[in-house]
């Protein structure tokens, strides 16, 4: 049997990252509420922030540590399957990585052992700093991570040197190359979903927590920092969507008419549709139900001005439109249940009927999976709308695999990886599910001074 090795290559890259990307956002999400778990610890004294702080920095190593042993094998794919993309974009993913390590890796790796091991050893407010530090160092990666990735939608700030299999990259302006026009836009909507993940999780223990009457002091305050990050990042996230959105119809037309299942473009306004099943082969979406004027009110501010769909684009460059519009849609579908759960669950805080509330409660147990299923859809959609290039207009997926890989051995090598990474995934929730039994620790040492006075 003949195997496809750039299917495969796609296939495995696909699983390895999609798999790696459940644990930087929760290790996002997570070190932005230890800051204000430990931030209010200094402010009012309660040890009991102190308690809920420790316990989540628990869970938090061990995810930090898992996703960093899931992160090294994307790596070396880039060197055993995408050689030419590798050595086409090799100036750009050099620069971007070499930042990443001075200005995160070596940040995080600084401060996590104080982060982690510190809490009887050093004072509350160097505690503080260090895990302000490791925070901040998982936010750089994913800046550098992300300004690589954006490049490849949307370039700029280089020179192609070469022909054919020899052609590279060269960047000619680093600030270019950085702020490259995709770059703020994905960077915040990353961030937002990161802040997202780690809202849910610390709300989804905290409401376990208070269903079984455990750990109730700590439950309470847990889940109310969560409810206020949660509500504030789920707005903010329709912002960036917007703006994501109108970003992609500036630079990536084709990518935006996929995601909308948007085939011809008409002399009238073009209709948002809120659900449907895309027919590439009719043309049209199938069972829709669609807004009239929506998409066009939305990119143009004018219901009446038509936005450019996929038969602008080329047959042989245009992305295929099932995936992408079916990820998008669970996306911005879920975007909006998370808003609407979060925003709930703070009325009933504000109102203080939250912690009694056992619908509720539940609601927030189990809505912990839909971060991650709107994070990977996001992720899906993006990628897969970029098709068939790997480098927007300049190199296609097809071109970009190493000329001498052979299908069998990637094939080979995609189940044992998925092997490894089903006993990685089934060690993270046996550990994890552990630790969430165990809870808080009962004890913490005396309340810290005012803020203000001397520690």
């Amino acid at each position: 049997m003949d195997l496809d090795p750039v299917l495969l290559s796609r296939v495995q890259f696909a699983l390895t990252v999609m798999f790696h990307y459940l644990f930087p956002p929760l290790s996002i999400g997570l070190g932005l509420h230890l800051v204000v778990l430990e931030a209010l610890f200094l402010k009012t004294g309660e040890a009991v922030y102190e308690r809920a702080a420790r316990f989540f920095t628990r869970l938090f190593a061990v995810n930090f540590a898992i996703g960093v042993a899931t992160g090294i094998v994307m790596e070396f794919q880039f060197g055993t399957n995408w050689a030419t993309y590798s050595r086409f974009v090799g100036d750009v993913f050099g620069s971007a990585l070499a930042a990443e390590g001075i200005f995160a890796f070596f940040l995080e790796s600084g401060f996590l052992a104080v982060l982690v091991f510190g809490w009887d050893r050093v004072s509350p407010r160097v505690h503080l700093f260090s895990t302000i530090m490791v925070f901040l160092g998982s936010c750089f990666s994913a800046v550098w991570i992300v300004v690589a990735n954006s490049w490849q939608h949307t370039p700029a700030g280089f020179v192609v040197e070469g022909t054919g299999d020899a052609a590279r990259a060269r960047i000619t302006d680093f600030w270019a190359m950085v702020f490259n026009p995709s770059s703020a836009d994905r960077l915040t909507h990353v961030l937002l979903g990161s802040f997202l993940t780690g809202s849910f999780f610390v709300a989804s223990i905290s409401a376990w927590f208070l269903l079984r009457n455990r750990h109730r002091e700590v439950a309470e305050r847990s889940l109310t920092v969560a409810l206020v990050t949660g509500t504030l990042g789920a707005a903010l996230m329709f912002v960036s969507g917007h703006s994501n959105a109108n970003m992609v119809a500036e630079h990536q037309p084709a990518k935006l008419a996929a995601f909308e299942g948007h085939f011809r473009t008409s002399d009238e306004g073009t209709p948002l549709y809120l659900v449907g099943w895309p027919d590439e082969e009719a043309e049209e979406v199938r069972y829709g139900l669609a807004v009239p004027g929506m998409l066009s009110f939305l990119v143009h501010e004018d219901p009446s001005v038509p936005v450019e769909a996929l038969d602008r684009t080329p047959p042989e460059d245009r992305p295929p439109v099932v995936v992408p519009f079916l990820s998008y849609h669970v996306m911005i579908g879920l975007g909006t249940y998370l808003f609407g759960v979060m925003a709930l669950a703070l009325a009933l805080r504000i109102r203080g009927r939250l912690f009694e509330h056992a619908l509720m409660l539940r609601v927030l147990a189990l809505s912990v999976l839909a971060p991650y299923v709107a994070n990977q859809a996001g992720w899906i959609a993006a990628e897969v709308g970029r098709q068939p290039w790997v480098v927007y207009g300049l190199l296609r997926t097809r071109d970009a695999v190493s000329p001498n890989v052979v299908g069998e051995h990637v094939l080979l090598s995609t189940i044992l990886f998925s092997l490894i990474y089903v006993g990685l995934g089934v060690l993270w929730l046996v550990v994890m599910n552990e630790k969430v039994q165990h809870g808080p620790d009962g004890e913490a040492r005396p309340s810290v001074a005012p803020a203000g006075e001397a520690v």
